[in-house]
């Protein structure tokens, strides 16, 4: 039997552009060998997540998302709590496009992105959990998430990743350290901070140098936190991320790598984003699981150090692919056990 795909596509994503090309990037995809059908979010709620869910059930073997950060954000939410996942591809049409800019997608040439799939090649992603949430790219609490919160939707649309430049001069004058109680790999860090945030890729809003070490499946966060509320120094250290990512041998700021990280406030309120949207107030722990979903990618392109050995990943498809196939059993094993806590 034809594998299946279903394009899960934002009708409203960027500048609209996606909708031309449609009949094209279906074709792409028949072309490497799957059955594809197309479905356009509505606004109802979890829209993306709900379909990608569905279809995951039904057996598709792969789900386009084709929109902005916020619909493959959405996509891998409805796939991600599930035992039996599909492979997932993405055709960006949105503002900053940090997810693509990572896999090196192209990101302002629809019908490019599809063309991705026909390489065949893939990365098992890693996901960040936070509570029963998922998020792709980054989870942050401070100036981050006041930052994406004020800039108006129909700016970025407009604008862009200039957009959130211009928000966060504005912002930063106003950038106010709270207290935070951050528990992390090997660490332990209570003290004020005017932000933190764990990235899962190097480009976060746009900067490819804030996290210029940053693996995609290694199973770890890179946590950046930012100890400083001084306008003056927020500006030196944006100065060294811009030149080469010297900003994290700044004393102030803390740079790790970490599993898992427990984030509390203790006097003051601290909003947490995920992926660009507002998800929950501290307390709240976050968890990388690694590899979880395998997306297309144009690996040739991507840092060697931002994956790993391609022959050791081989490996560990070959060998989910062989325990997919085997019989289900009545009978609870110890995979189950953690997909239940998952």
């Amino acid at each position: 039997m034809r594998k299946r795909a279903r394009l899960i596509y934002n009708p409203t994503s960027g500048r609209e552009a996606l909708a031309h090309d449609l009949v094209e990037i279906l074709g792409i995809f028949e072309q490497a060998g799957y059955e594809t059908s197309a479905y356009a979010t509505t606004p109802a709620p979890n829209s993306a997540a709900n379909e990608a869910r569905r279809c995951a059930k039904d057996g598709f073997e792969l789900i386009i998302a084709a929109g902005g950060d916020g619909t493959i954000n959405q996509v891998v939410n409805g796939l991600a709590g599930l035992k039996r996942r599909p492979k997932m591809a993405i055709i960006p049409a949105g503002t900053t496009n940090d997810y693509a800019r990572a896999l090196r997608i192209p990101r302002n040439d629809p019908v490019a992105a599809a063309k991705v799939v026909l390489k065949n090649q893939t990365v098992n992603m890693d996901i960040g959990q936070a509570g029963d949430q998922y998020f792709i790219n980054i989870a942050a609490g401070g100036l981050l998430t006041e930052l994406t919160y004020d800039v108006p939707s129909q700016l970025k649309s407009i604008f862009g990743y200039a957009a959130y430049l211009a928000k966060g001069v504005e912002l930063l004058p106003r950038v106010k350290p709270v207290e935070m109680d951050l528990k992390y790999d090997g660490g332990h860090y209570v003290g004020k901070a005017s932000m933190f945030f764990l990235a899962l890729t190097n480009s976060v809003g746009g900067f490819e140098q804030l996290v210029p070490d940053a693996s995609l499946d290694d199973g770890k966060f890179t946590m950046i936190i930012v100890k400083t509320g001084n306008l003056a120094k927020m500006l030196h250290l944006m100065t060294l991320v811009l030149n080469g990512g010297k900003h994290i041998n700044d004393p102030s700021i803390i740079y790790a790598k970490t599993h898992k990280v427990v984030a509390k406030a203790p006097k003051d309120r601290l909003m947490i984003n995920l992926d660009g949207e507002y998800g929950g107030d501290a307390p709240m722990t976050f968890r990388n699981l690694k590899q979880h979903i395998e997306m297309f990618a144009d690996t040739d392109r991507i840092p060697d150090e931002a994956i790993t050995d391609p022959e050791i990943v081989d490996a560990e498809r070959h060998f989910v692919s062989a325990v997919d196939q085997l019989p289900e059993t009545s009978t609870e094993t110890p995979l189950d056990s953690q997909d239940a806590e998952k």
